[in-house]
């Protein structure tokens, strides 16, 4: 059946059937819109585009464009300090059968290579961990993927025995996917295993053999837990069971090997008999003679 306004052409290359300005789409043929004539009289009024814009910043005319019948936007290149690449657009349109052309609208618009502001991202995608300050508030949304609500019994024993509570516990607690974030968080990060304080400790010095290691609650406790080691780095952060240091409670030096000390030895067996001579006029003749203390 054909529609009106259809015309049934011979298909061409590609299935594609080609009729002067005509192409099939969608197994219809419909007629390809003709292009704007740009009106004689809207492309002439350039001066008049020009007082349309009411700033000092406006440059050459950058060329016209028909929009539509009887309907031309100019173009001008903009001056003012900052805004490389930026035009000037004003639209000006001629009734039917009339002389006098109008201004319908101005604006100030990016072209090609223009400067232009970053792209708009909301803040909580920029919101960083450790932007939070003192004072500072950060609600959460009604349906983050991180939170369910308390009275939704989960995979967790340890949440269900405080999340069961209808109108006395809190009213939501992490989700599956909030823990699963969180500890891929926690495991990657600087107190998991590929941490260098962690690489450079013993095998056998991990967190999950360490006395002061204080596992968490629920099915996090499986490989996170808190130190409690004053002189570690980690004190008082999740640690995975995995990471270590060398704080380790089972971590012992190995005892250096004793020096032995030999006693002081003196050698009297020989004695070299030294000569002692004395020039004349040093010492009176009547003069005892000095014991040399040699016996």
């Amino acid at each position: 059946m054909r529609r009106a306004g259809e015309r049934r052409c011979a298909p061409g290359r590609g299935g594609i059937a080609v009729w002067g300005k005509m192409m099939r789409v969608m197994g219809i043929v419909q007629a390809k819109a003709p292009a704007a004539k740009l009106d004689p009289a809207c492309a002439a009024a350039v001066d008049l585009a020009r007082e349309a814009i009411l700033d000092e910043h406006v440059g050459e005319p950058l060329g016209v464009v028909a929009e539509g019948d009887r309907l031309v936007t100019h173009y001008f290149d903009c001056t003012l300090p900052g805004y490389r690449g930026w035009r000037w657009a004003v639209t000006v349109a001629r009734a039917p059968r009339a002389k006098n052309v109008t201004v319908c609208e101005t604006v100030l618009l990016p072209g090609d290579g223009a400067l232009l502001a970053p792209t708009w991202v909301p803040w909580h995608e920029r919101l960083q961990p450790g932007d939070l300050g003192v004072g500072d508030l950060l609600p959460t949304k009604a349906d983050d993927e991180r939170l369910a609500q308390g009275y939704v019994l989960s995979d967790d024993p340890a949440v269900e025995e405080v999340s069961w509570e209808l109108g006395l516990g809190r009213s939501r607690v992490m989700s599956r996917e909030g823990r699963a974030e969180t500890a891929e968080r926690w495991y990657e990060g600087d107190h998991g295993p590929e941490a260098p304080i962690s690489v450079g400790a013993p095998a056998s010095a991990r967190c999950g053999m360490c006395g002061f290691y204080l596992p968490l609650a629920g099915s996090l406790r499986q490989l996170f837990g808190v130190c409690g080691n004053l002189f570690a780095p980690d004190d008082g952060r999740v640690v995975s069971a995995d990471h270590g240091c060398g704080a380790h409670s089972e971590v012992l030096v190995e005892p250096a090997a004793p020096v032995e000390e030999l006693p002081t030895v003196y050698d009297d067996s020989q004695v070299e008999a030294v000569a002692v001579s004395r020039s004349a006029g040093s010492v009176a003749e009547a003069e005892p003679a000095e014991s040399y203390g040699h016996g």
